[in-house]
């Protein structure tokens, strides 16, 4: 299978079924990828450091979605459907895959928030998140707060971060 035939499509899944819909389709050799953010988590007795998925709901599949492959992705348990619009699967923008990959599994504080679509279109220059592209969301004090934006599931994850490494881009 050719590289550049290969295109990345978001999963919805059930509830809290994330995990279990990315071993699935490991298991199926599917080429899948599931974003997490480390939090702290609430336990009565301690606080403890977890991964959790950083666009609860979703996952996302590297495949041409050939027939087999997409019915192989469908009949994964947990799976709810493949996000598309009016019922055909659309692929999720090379561009926004690649700022999750660069999220994923960060310390940053990071934030689900509802979609938005205003402001100038920025990148990261330095640091841990060198590279990541998203919205410029407003000025705070020393920080900026960075919105990544993935249009297709019309969701967006806001970032606060240094003014300074942050430049507008076209």
């Amino acid at each position: 299978m050719e590289e550049d035939q290969l295109k990345w499509y978001a999963i919805h899944s059930r509830s809290r079924h994330e995990g279990v819909v990315f071993d699935g389709l490991r298991k199926k050799s599917i080429d899948a990828f599931l974003p997490k953010v480390e939090v702290m988590s609430r336990r009565k007795d301690r606080r403890k450091r977890i991964l959790v998925p950083l666009l609860p709901g979703y996952l996302f599949v590297h495949t041409d979605l050939d027939p087999y492959h997409y019915w192989d992705i469908i009949t994964t348990y947990g799976v709810v459907k493949i996000v598309g619009i009016k019922g055909k699967p659309v692929p999720v923008k090379q561009e926004e895959i690649l700022s999750l990959q660069i999220l994923n599994g960060t310390d940053r504080t990071v934030r689900n928030q509802a979609y938005m679509k205003r402001g100038d279109m920025i990148m990261i220059m330095e640091g841990s998140l060198k590279g990541l592209t998203g919205f410029y969301l407003r000025h705070k004090g020393k920080s900026d707060k960075v919105v990544v934006s993935i249009e297709l599931l019309q969701r967006s994850l806001a970032i606060e971060i240094e003014s300074w490494i942050v430049e507008k881009i076209n």
